[in-house]
């Protein structure tokens, strides 16, 4: 693709002689920058390595392109010839063999120009005539313009001289009409004063009333607040009792699988290492809302809903089982739900189960890969030796 790009674009191929690190990479274009003062760096690696790569290959030709700057100063050369030289110099051909070639071309170029020149001689004359021709005709349209242009400018000082008599009018008539504003405001200045009195009163009434309703929202929040912390101090009592019983264990439970409803669902209930958690939503949540709940060290998690596949892997990889609560026999009571023990320890040895034999077949499979790759790897190297 490169060969076919040069080909294309008439250009020579230039590499490294070994492959560039990136550290080699970053040197040369930050010593670039720094010399020029350019502060502004490439946005990308594309834009850096293809920075450096320039740089590169003009440092493998500097020397003779400074040479034929030397050798070009007295020749009286254009910018497009001198680098017409310098790019024969880069596809293999001498200082020397370039300048003299581009020197022949150009006064062959110069030859055929004089020719050119004599023989459109009589040509320039006629157009000089005409040229004169039109010159005369042009002073006549300039000299018709200025007088129209004189014409406009008097019917123009006419219509400025109108404009600043109406001017005149119009100020006395806004001095008049700022008088009787003048008047109006006074009255409505009085009306207010009178209205103010009144407005004052009812936003006095108004305030009290808002105050009042204030206190009666606030007395309704704290009382709902204190109907909820019995409810929840009576859950806590029944839990602990439970606790203490071993014979059911408390479940305690999260309404959503999300970091802010695990928060406050701790808060609540003082969810600890080896409690078990009811997830009423499984949406949600993944491997980071997952970690919240292992490094809790729950005993247990108790789902509803189907659970994302990365919250599962992470539960699976630290060992902390999910249990689906249609297999599992457990109540709700009040805030929070029961199960008996031996019922709970029975479904996690068979999760347990379940994990280590999904584990062992993983496993078993990755080995076969193994041993297949390695079989056909060593079929290929038999059958190309």
């Amino acid at each position: 693709m490169i060969k076919k790009l040069a080909s294309a674009l008439n250009a020579k191929i230039s590499s490294p002689e070994k492959i560039m690190s990136v550290g080699s990479k970053i040197e040369i274009v930050e010593n670039y920058l720094n010399e020029r003062s350019i502060h502004k760096y490439p946005e990308n690696a594309h834009e850096r390595d293809a920075l450096a790569a320039a740089v590169k290959t003009y440092k493998n030709y500097q020397n003779k392109l400074q040479q034929i700057e030397k050798r070009t100063e007295n020749l009286k050369l254009s910018r497009e010839d001198i680098d017409n030289i310098k790019s024969r110099v880069i596809r293999g051909r001498a200082i020397s063999s370039a300048i003299k070639d581009l020197l022949k071309n150009t006064e062959a170029s110069q030859v055929n120009l004089g020719k050119k020149i004599e023989g459109n001689a009589t040509e320039n004359n006629q157009i000089m005539a005409e040229n004169a021709r039109e010159h005369k005709n042009k002073k006549y349209l300039e000299e018709e313009t200025i007088s129209k242009l004189k014409h406009k400018i008097k019917n123009q000082e006419k219509q400025i001289k109108n404009l600043k008599e109406n001017n005149i009018a119009l100020k006395e008539n806004i001095e008049k009409q700022e008088d009787e504003i003048a008047k109006l405001q006074n009255k409505i200045h009085k009306l207010y004063y009178e209205y103010s009195k009144d407005i004052l009163y009812k936003k006095e009434i108004s305030s009290k009333i808002a105050i009042i309703k204030g206190l009666q929202e606030k007395y309704t929040k704290e009382r709902a607040i204190r109907r909820k912390l019995e409810e929840n101090l009576k859950s806590i009592k029944n839990i602990r009792l439970l606790e203490l019983s071993k014979k059911a264990i408390p479940v305690k439970i999260i309404e959503s699988f999300t970091k802010e409803e695990i928060k406050n669902a701790c808060k609540y209930w003082n969810i600890k290492k080896g409690d078990v958690v009811l997830l009423s939503s499984s949406k949600g949540g993944g491997s980071q809302t997952a970690l919240l709940l292992i490094k809790i060290g729950v005993k247990a998690i108790i789902t509803i809903e189907k659970m994302s596949h990365q919250a599962v892997n992470e539960f699976e990889k630290n060992m902390v089982p999910i249990l689906e609560a249609k297999k599992i026999d457990f109540k709700i009571v009040d805030e929070f739900a029961i199960i008996k023990d031996e019922d709970l320890e029975k479904e996690i040895k068979r999760w347990i189960t379940d994990v280590e034999d999904k584990r062992n077949k993983e496993e078993k499979k990755k080995l076969i890969k193994v041993i297949n790759e390695y079989r056909a790897q060593r079929k290929r190297s038999l059958d190309n030796y």
